[in-house]
């Protein structure tokens, strides 16, 4: 797999653990720790997907899922939401506010990837 990522999560461990699996893979990756830099950081990196944190200082991210679904600009980057919250009430408000896929934390390896892979390739993978 190969594309951008920008891994937003404020925790440093879960912000490492994230980058070092999918840099193996391939990816290129920015990290945003708080959720007032998000706009700012997918308008300069534009990337393929964003692994969203929602508890954020600042704005949380299910405000930001929303924010960037209501944006043409923005609106075709899928999002995976990664939550300590879990719970099917909790990944129903996700999933309504744009959200292409949902983890519950804490993450494997194995939910990691194949969660990005079907955000990234929902079709299985078959392109122009």
């Amino acid at each position: 797999m190969t594309g951008r990522i920008l891994v937003v999560e404020d925790d440093l461990l879960n912000r490492l653990f994230y980058h070092d699996v999918l840099e193996q893979e391939g990816f290129d990756l920015r990290q945003v720790s708080d959720g007032a830099l998000v706009l700012d950081e997918v308008a300069l990196f534009k990337p393929d997907l964003i692994t969203m944190d929602m508890q954020l200082p600042n704005i949380s991210g299910l405000r930001l899922i929303r924010q960037l679904q209501k944006d043409k600009a923005t609106c075709h980057i899928p999002i995976l939401a990664i939550t300590a919250f879990a719970g099917p009430q909790e990944e129903k408000r996700i999933r309504s506010a744009g959200a292409c896929g949902y983890l519950a934390k804490p993450v494997t390896v194995k939910q990691l990837l194949e969660a990005v892979s079907a955000c990234i390739e929902p079709d299985g993978g078959t392109e122009d």
